[in-house]
């Protein structure tokens, strides 16, 4: 049997404890984190789901808009 976690929960326990440590961690410098959060937990061996991906989700809703685009015009 396999766990399943929401990625940002990781993503945010492991930077709960740098801050605990003392550290400062900072995530995309301003922009979107997406790629280095997914990049963060490819170093600690956990493969990212496309679930949380906004990227994903902008792409599908990009790909239904073209579709209902040329369906119904």
């Amino acid at each position: 049997m396999s766990d399943t976690y929401n990625h940002w929960t990781i993503v945010n326990l492991v930077f709960q404890h740098l801050v605990d440590q003392g550290f400062q961690p900072t995530l995309g410098a301003g922009g979107d984190p997406g790629e280095p959060a997914a990049a963060l937990l490819r170093c600690m061996g956990i493969t990212p789901t496309v679930e949380g991906d906004r990227r994903t989700t902008d792409a599908t809703r990009d790909q239904l808009a073209e579709l209902r685009a040329r369906m119904l015009d």
